[in-house]
């Protein structure tokens, strides 16, 4: 077994990296903006504009992931 960690191809901890580990740290963003939102009373309108704000970046790669999905690309 050349190359490789506990049996994983570099290319394998590499996905699983970047599908699950960016993935956990997207919702922790989340959970982060929303204690954000309740710390300084922000209300509906308020909530909203941190979440647009904060979580704007995480569009774009929710977005790569649908068009990979929806494209077969692999």
């Amino acid at each position: 077994m050349d190359n490789t960690v506990f049996g994983f191809t570099e290319a394998q901890i590499t996905e699983f990296g970047l599908t699950y580990g960016v993935g956990g740290l997207m919702l922790l963003m989340i959970f982060i903006v929303a204690h954000l939102a309740w710390k300084c009373k922000a209300g509906k309108t308020g909530t909203f504009i941190l979440f647009l704000a904060l979580t704007f970046g995480l569009l774009g790669f929710v977005a790569k992931f649908v068009i990979q999905s929806y494209l077969n690309i692999k």
